[in-house]
């Protein structure tokens, strides 16, 4: 003790006393700075539970009671933007900017000003303020597109939006399905198809387009001979000004939109979407993240996703809802990661396919041994602090590794979300290590509005896609016919809740399929209910899957394609939802395939023949050509084949004693050679 005292109390060299000090003061910052762990909102061990008639709720949810609203004061789309307009006070609200330049922005009251003049001008040519009353939006992400959404949404009229990846056909069947007479577009190319089909006969209901960008007179001419008015956005807004209308709200159980799906077989179908199903899908949401992330009218988030899909239409929902910024891409997606730089979102909403090609990206660039394995070192001692809850991008292997991934991002990303399809584990996990943010994972569909389960706050692990949200209850019925019981935790996924659609417009048929006489509404994923109550997607009811990039497929109307080309015996189609292309296994037809081969100039035995490149070639190319023909769409065209001589057989057992593919078999056997397609597209 006696030495102690001296030694604090005796003089001490200023060398020895400025290293103490120095010492002491850099652990004093240390401690006070140091990264301290988020901790999660419930028990990650026990994330939902069991309710009455077999169904499963998430753990915080106090009562049965499902969430509405989350701001009492926005319980319809209508709403939810004035109450931005209000947090934000008059704040910017949407963005967008020309090539090299700034983002430009314009103000919460802007945007609703103009959708009272356009709501006005659409009043004012025969239009009455009900949810009756349909809008077709034909155009990319733009402010013009939301200004357009928001004037329906301030008379209580139904936005319709229409997309290029439906098809031709598919763009004529909606318009008359929904008796559409307007149609808002942003392009002169768009207009010009829409007219056409006038002209045809083919659309005879439509009888007025607006345009977002410039025209030519002989447009606007062609259109008066087919008895289509065409007027500008802007002259549209004017002519509104000057004939103003008294906005009339929508209530919450109001039609808001009716998004019409991509389907697999058959025409598209039309999802009946309430004021009420996306607030109440918003503030699920905003529920789940509450106490760990918190959004205010600094936060930004760059629209490039879909707004035809329901998943952008509910981030945005967030976004206004509290007073946030949206700023747009320029329309190429080649140009996204300018747009990223340039805007610098604090919310990023993706979809695996993106995701993926951030990881391959990087992971191309770690070219030697050593920085491949600087990559893994970084990337686990990253995860290790995800695990005990530290989210941070300010370590030494922020600065070392991954600022340069974050600034590809704009540098300021502090929330990320996936959802549309699944994403790999590993890429899931680096995502959550390098991106220095809470990275989520989401799952749904468009008739439950978009999101139906959500990976809870501080849940690390992967593999699954998280609780129920409060908006919903989910439950998993028996499908006997493919051994899968309730009983085993294990089922075909339904959902019910205040997120779920009213049905498919103009098709109770299609409605009676996908809603009960109870409300569930059967998604067609078969799900498994993991030891934590989390929901993992296991298969699928019927032969449909999605592609990484959300594309539903449906396999064997493909199949029953390609077997039209004349080199193919026997085909299997193969695609996953982790993969953004579809490969195949082709039998060949032995009598056809010497004769191609020998057109060609190549010669050989059918074992030689079926591994000659320029072979394979020719037939990719015939079946491509006869997918073409037939109406396939590109991402329904098998990019890459596997030439196989035995043909499938119930004696190998790759058919049914009634001769249908064993999907899951052909798939085990052949998945060296799916393996090896997939990294020949890649490279």
């Amino acid at each position: 003790m006696l030495f102690i005292f001296t030694f604090l109390f005796s003089p001490l060299p200023t060398p020895a006393l400025f290293f103490i000090l120095t010492f002491g003061a850099a652990i004093f910052l240390w401690l006070i700075n140091r990264p301290r762990p988020v901790l999660p909102l419930i028990d990650l061990n026990n994330q939902s539970v069991g309710i009455e008639g077999g169904a499963r709720k998430n753990a915080r949810q106090k009562n049965n009671d499902l969430i509405r609203y989350y701001f009492s004061d926005a319980k319809t789309m209508y709403e939810i933007f004035q109450r931005g307009l209000a947090v934000s006070d008059n704040g910017p609200c949407l963005g967008y900017r020309k090539p090299n330049q700034p983002y430009r922005w314009l103000s919460y009251k802007q945007v609703s000003d103009r959708a009272e003049y356009l709501g006005s001008f659409l009043l004012h040519k025969g239009y009455k303020p009900s949810p009756d009353q349909f809008v077709g939006i034909f155009a990319q992400n733009r402010p013009e597109w939301i200004i357009s959404e928001l004037a329906c949404y301030t008379y209580s009229m139904v936005a319709i939006p229409l997309y290029d990846t439906l098809g031709a056909e598919a763009i004529i069947y909606i318009v008359n399905k929904a008796d559409i007479t307007t149609v808002i577009c942003d392009t002169p190319k768009k207009a010009s198809v829409l007219i056409e089909n006038v002209e045809k006969g083919l659309t005879p209901g439509l009888k007025m387009i607006i345009f977002m960008d410039p025209f030519e007179d002989d447009l606007k001419q062609r259109g008066e001979k087919t008895g289509v008015e065409i007027f500008s956005l802007f002259d549209a807004e004017n002519l509104g000004k000057e004939n103003f209308r008294k906005p009339v709200p929508p209530e919450p159980e109001d039609l808001s939109v009716i998004c019409f799906t991509s389907g697999t077989t058959g025409d598209p179908k039309g999802a009946m979407i309430t004021h009420q199903n996306i607030v109440s899908n918003a503030a699920a949401f905003l529920k789940c993240v509450e106490y760990t992330f918190e959004l205010t009218p600094e936060d930004v988030t760059i629209s490039y996703l879909p707004l035809a899909h329901m998943f952008e239409r509910v981030v945005q929902t967030v976004i206004y809802s509290c007073g946030a910024r949206v700023g747009f891409f320029q329309g190429d997606i080649r140009l996204l990661p300018d747009d990223m730089k340039t805007l610098k979102p604090t919310v990023f909403p993706s979809v695996p396919r993106l995701l993926n090609r951030v990881y391959d990206k990087v992971q191309n660039e770690a070219k030697t041994p050593f920085k491949k394995f600087l990559l893994n070192l970084a990337v686990a001692s990253k995860f290790s602090e995800v695990k005990r809850g530290i989210i941070r991008r300010d370590s030494l292997w922020d600065k070392l590794i991954f600022a340069k991934i974050q600034a590809s991002l704009g540098g300021r990303v502090r929330f990320m979300v996936t959802g549309a399809a699944p994403i790999a584990s590993p890429i899931l996990t680096f995502l959550r290590a390098a991106m220095g943010c809470p990275v989520f994972e989401a799952y749904g569909q468009t008739e439950c509005t978009a999101g139906c389960t959500i990976t809870s706050p501080g849940d690390w692990t992967s593999g699954h896609v998280g609780a129920p949200m409060n908006c919903n209850h989910v439950k998993l019925d028996d499908v006997p016919d493919m051994n899968y019981f309730s009983v085993n935790n294990e089922g075909e996924i339904c959902i019910k809740g205040t997120n779920v659609f009213k049905g498919y417009l103009k098709d109770p048929e299609k409605t009676e399929e996908a809603l009960d006489k109870d409300g569930w509404l059967h998604t067609g994923d078969i799900g498994r209910w993991l030891p934590n109550g989390t929901l993992k997607i296991i298969d699928r009811k019927k032969n449909i899957f999605k592609l990484a990039q959300g594309e539903y497929i449906a396999p064997e109307k493909i199949e029953n394609i390609y077997i039209r080309s004349r080199p193919v015996s026997q085909i299997f189609v193969h695609g996953d939802s982790l993969q953004s292309a579809l490969v195949g296994v082709v039998v060949p037809d032995t009598d056809v395939l010497p004769s191609l081969a020998a057109k060609l100039g190549v010669k050989g035995s059918l074992e030689e023949l079926c591994q000659n490149q320029i072979v394979k070639e020719a037939v990719l190319e015939d079946m491509q050509k006869t997918g073409k023909q037939s109406g396939l769409k590109s991402f329904e065209q098998v990019k890459d084949i596997f030439l196989h001589l035995e043909p499938f057989s119930t004696e190998n057992g790759l058919l049914t004693p009634t001769l249908k593919a064993k999907r899951g078999e052909l798939s085990k056997y052949f998945r060296t050679q799916i393996n090896t397609l997939y990294e020949n597209i890649q490279e």
